[in-house]
């Protein structure tokens, strides 16, 4: 584990103490107390993960798996890809860009992923611990749009981009980004990469995540997470600092792009999450089996790759199945389904002994209830399946295709109550309270004994989001909801933010790098 001891100091029992405050409305809604939340910390998950099947139904997805890989194949559409994995042993077909690999060859090359990782940020102190039963919390990311409930839906932009940057700074439960929280369309996408980079550096001092889009971005992106450590080039591909999401085209293919992206960041031992995008009914078989089945070929078919291209290199299984509504279409996030489809990925990912991602997604078109109780089912299928890098934990609305600030207010809330259900309980002399009860007795109460008051202040963790006022209070005061209070609370958080610091020498040489990566034309942006 990672020494969090100067992170838990600054933040401990004091911000649980006013946490109680703000959820009984008294602090966060009205904008004249500091937001009170719960310290960073290295989270691990104490409880054993669910198995939704044996053991032996975990050895026939398998099996379906490597027969997919053996005789149906993937296409590789890379040349270069097609080269490595020709090398390795695979079976390619040039005139198709069908590759055809053996259980043997999958299985040699995706044992030599390790099982555990750290991923290094700017600030030490945010560092990652990846695999094991480590969990970790990402913000939003890649929405084409932003929303609030006084602006409304719009076409992502800058402005927006660098609040939701902020705001994954700002609060502690977020330990990296997995992309940018909202894509900036009004930047060209030549250089978008450009900005997007140096102000998730210079904004927030987190992990977070390149696309791949090409070898220049890729290299971009590599060059600019090196300078902001201020590490050599040697340090830096010793240690794993930046991750890229790489989504199989379902069914069985990998394009230019992802393959490109596998190759430049395996090469410099940087971290690549392989999520095969799966909906039942669409891209994969209508039954969980078969789209796991899909979706497991498609994973391990990365994971071999990325070994193939540098043994040893960081990566992650991604899992990402879910439904679709089959009276129109559109994918289903947050089901019964997708809670399933997320445990028994973890189940696979710990089979194979490799780091596992989920989600916390929702379909839901505004901060409802369907949006939060469909985050729920997902959250406690990452949770309860044994993740330990969640994609998406705060801010997703509409199946992806919007980033709100309330929800990720809301999402931020859940995470900490999640974060605090992963608390070990303390079961000691002191805890189990034989002599506050002596001292009590039959029919007495516990408010004014001695070990309540020592304990009162940070005994329970109170939800900022919640207001426990009764309802007389809440109804003079406005009946102000949930999304009503989230929207008050993201604009203080704003209000509150602090940019942290950075060595001078360090930002002048990545200002110097973009601004000569911006005159030289970026990436090209044909795709």
């Amino acid at each position: 584990m990672l020494d969090t001891t100067k992170a838990e100091t600054s933040n401990g029992r004091a911000g649980r103490r006013g946490g109680r405050r703000a959820g009984r409305g008294e602090g966060n809604n009205s904008g004249n107390h500091k937001i009170i939340q719960s310290p960073w910390r290295n989270l691990v998950n104490v409880y054993d993960p669910i198995k939704v099947v044996s053991d032996e139904a975990i050895e026939r997805i398998h099996d379906a798996s490597m027969k997919i890989l053996e005789e149906i194949g993937m296409n590789f559409l890379l040349p270069e890809a097609r080269s490595i994995l020709k090398e390795a042993g695979a079976k390619v077909d040039e005139t198709t860009t069908r590759v055809r690999m053996s259980r043997e060859l999958v299985m040699k090359y995706v044992n030599k992923a390790p099982s555990e990782f750290i991923l290094h940020a700017r600030n030490p102190n945010h560092n990652l611990c990846v695999g094991g039963k480590n969990v970790n919390f990402s913000t939003v990311a890649s929405a084409p749009n932003a929303g609030d409930i006084e602006g409304g839906r719009r076409s992502g932009n800058y402005e927006d981009f660098m609040k939701f940057v902020k705001l994954g700074q700002y609060f502690n439960t977020i330990h990296f980004f997995g992309g940018y929280p909202v894509e900036p369309t009004d930047i060209a996408p030549s250089i978008r990469h450009l900005d997007c980079l140096r102000d998730l550096t210079l904004l927030s001092d987190k992990v977070y995540s390149c696309y791949s889009l090409g070898v220049e971005r890729n290299r971009d992106a590599l060059e600019i997470a090196r300078i902001g450590r201020g590490v050599s080039h040697q340090q830096f591909d010793q240690e794993p600092s930046l991750t890229t999401v790489i989504n199989a085209n379902s069914p069985l293919i990998y394009d230019e792009h992802m393959l490109t992206g596998i190759i430049e960041m395996s090469r410099r031992n940087q971290v690549v999450v392989l999520t095969p995008f799966t909906l039942a009914g669409a891209m994969s078989p209508v039954t969980v089996a078969g789209a796991i089945a899909q979706q497991n070929a498609e994973a391990l078919a990365g994971i071999a790759f990325a070994q193939m291209v540098r043994e040893g290199a960081p990566v992650v299984y991604g899992g990402f199945t879910s439904n679709v509504d089959m009276k129109t279409g559109s994918p289903a996030f947050g089901t019964p389904e997708y809670t399933r489809a997320a445990q028994i990925s973890g189940q696979l990912a710990r089979h194979y002994g490799v780091p596992f991602r989920s989600s916390n997604v929702n379909a839901s078109n505004c901060v409802d209830v369907q949006a939060t109780y469909e985050s729920q089912m997902a959250l406690w299928g990452a949770i309860m399946g044994g993740a330990n890098y969640l994609m998406h934990g705060a801010g997703w609305l509409e199946g992806g295709l919007c980033a709100s600030f309330e929800k990720f207010v809301v999402d931020v809330d859940m995470l900490q109550q999640m974060a605090e259900y992963l608390q070990p309980i303390e079961v000691s002399e002191e805890t189990l309270a034989f002599e506050a009860m002596e001292d009590v007795g039959p029919g007495g109460h516990f408010f004014g004994t001695a070990h309540t008051q020592a304990r009162y202040k940070s005994a329970f963790y109170s939800p900022f989001m919640s207001d426990w006022r009764n309802f007389e209070t809440w109804r003079d005061a406005g009946r102000v909801d949930t999304t009503t209070r989230a929207s008050e609370i993201y604009k203080q958080a704003l209000s509150e933010y602090e940019k942290p610091v950075i060595d001078p020498a360090i930002e002048e040489e990545l200002n110097a790098f973009v601004d000569r990566r911006k005159a030289e034309g970026g990436a090209p942006s044909d795709f």
